[in-house]
């Protein structure tokens, strides 16, 4: 136990600086890094002073922040130490408890975020990820060129309205795309806040090879129920089949592959358009670009092939701008493959606050140490 003690002098104000009677003091102890392998405390009798504007306040202390248990260097080694391990590992090294790490967590985000200029982005990226079972989701804000800028429960229209709400219109009109997958809640909204919303919102390469795989999945599952009636199965098993990029399969696999994607069967030509539209990506002006996507979609009405065209359907700028743009929601899906992974370390999440705090703390990009130390030690830790 280090015990410290006030020198004395003129007291004032934490609030307002200016000069304040002592009204009385408050033993504390800190908790600090450990000395020769024992653990270490600070302990003082913190004087509070009685200011006429401010009342009763405790003085702050140099070496922590706030009513933090922990001294702010021994809160910085535990920030460093969660960036690579979860709260249990760290307490155990620590030897802290699982709440007085967690307590780190929380705060750092809290003034990380404090920190932060609130700003809206140029090029925004929005996409959902999953809490847990039971389609429990939160909606995702990314700067498509940096972090996280914003965690909100759900993935309803309101999820993504509480975050344009936060700015005027000027702000909003500054915005030069949002790149999402097909979700009409976010494209609802995001036409509403955002002017000229229909230029701007771009849907992804990514998301729409998805959308189509699952186009394709639809015209398989429907055939394959005829053709079972008939005693044909060639499509039974096949689903996995289909849904494979090209370009993972081996040549031995693509060889068995020829015979069903060479034949007659709706599957067979919802999956060459799927692979068509794949390569209308290389576009660079507008124009072009939609009328290539054009021509696509005239194709695909044309076949009848419901699943397929009706991805297309409502759909057709946003594609064009991702084109244009060579927009890429790469950033989010990285970002979601990120929050995946927090949740695969963590065993998961018990409450919504705690999963956000993990998203704002690994992801967020934030300054997330005490004021007190960063400077020095951040240097210190650099050099």
């Amino acid at each position: 136990m280090v015990h410290v003690e006030h020198a004395g002098g003129p007291l004032r104000c934490p609030q307002c600086g200016h000069h304040a009677r002592q009204y009385d003091t408050r033993q504390r102890r800190w908790r600090h890094l450990d000395t020769c392998q024992y653990r270490t405390f600070l302990a003082a009798k913190v004087p509070r002073v009685q200011c006429p504007q401010h009342r009763v306040l405790q003085l702050a202390v140099p070496w922590s922040e706030g009513r933090a248990r922990l001294t702010a260097l021994c809160e910085a080694v535990v920030i460093d130490w969660l960036r690579h391990a979860t709260i249990t590992a760290v307490a155990q090294q620590m030897r802290l408890s699982w709440d007085e790490v967690d307590g780190v967590m929380q705060r750092a985000v809290q003034r990380g975020l404090q920190r932060r200029e609130v700003q809206l982005p140029h090029r925004i990226g929005v996409d959902e990820t999953s809490f847990q079972k039971r389609h429990e989701y939160v909606t995702v804000i990314n700067d498509l060129d940096g972090h996280v800028v914003h965690v909100a429960d759900g993935r309803s229209k309101e999820a993504l309205e509480q975050f344009y709400q936060r700015f005027d219109r000027e702000q909003l009109a500054a915005v030069e795309t949002v790149a999402m997958d097909l979700w009409e809640p976010y494209i609802r909204v995001t036409s509403k806040y955002v002017p000229a919303a229909q230029h701007k919102i771009a849907f992804d390469k990514f998301h729409v090879a998805k959308h189509l795989a699952d186009a394709v999945d639809q015209v398989r599952r429907a055939e394959s129920r005829t053709l079972a009636g008939t005693g044909d199965e060639r499509l039974k098993g096949s689903r996995y089949v289909w849904l494979t990029n090209p370009k993972n399969m081996d040549a031995e696999r693509w060889e068995r592959f020829a015979a069903l994607r060479n034949s007659a069967l709706q599957t067979a030509r919802a999956w060459g358009y799927k692979e068509q539209a794949m390569t209308q990506w290389g576009y660079q002006t507008r124009e072009w670009a939609r009328t290539g996507w054009l021509a696509w979609y005239r194709s695909a009405i044309h076949c009848r092939l419901e699943p397929v065209k009706r991805m297309i359907k409502g759909h057709l700028e946003g594609i064009v701008t991702a084109v244009v743009q060579r927009v890429s929601n790469a950033r989010a899906e990285s970002i979601n493959a990120g929050v995946q992974k927090l949740k695969y370390v963590a065993r998961g999440f018990r409450n919504r606050e705690r999963f956000r705090n993990a998203i704002y703390f690994h992801l967020g990009g934030l300054d997330l140490y005490p004021a007190r130390v960063a400077r020095d030690y951040l240097v210190h830790t650099n050099s």
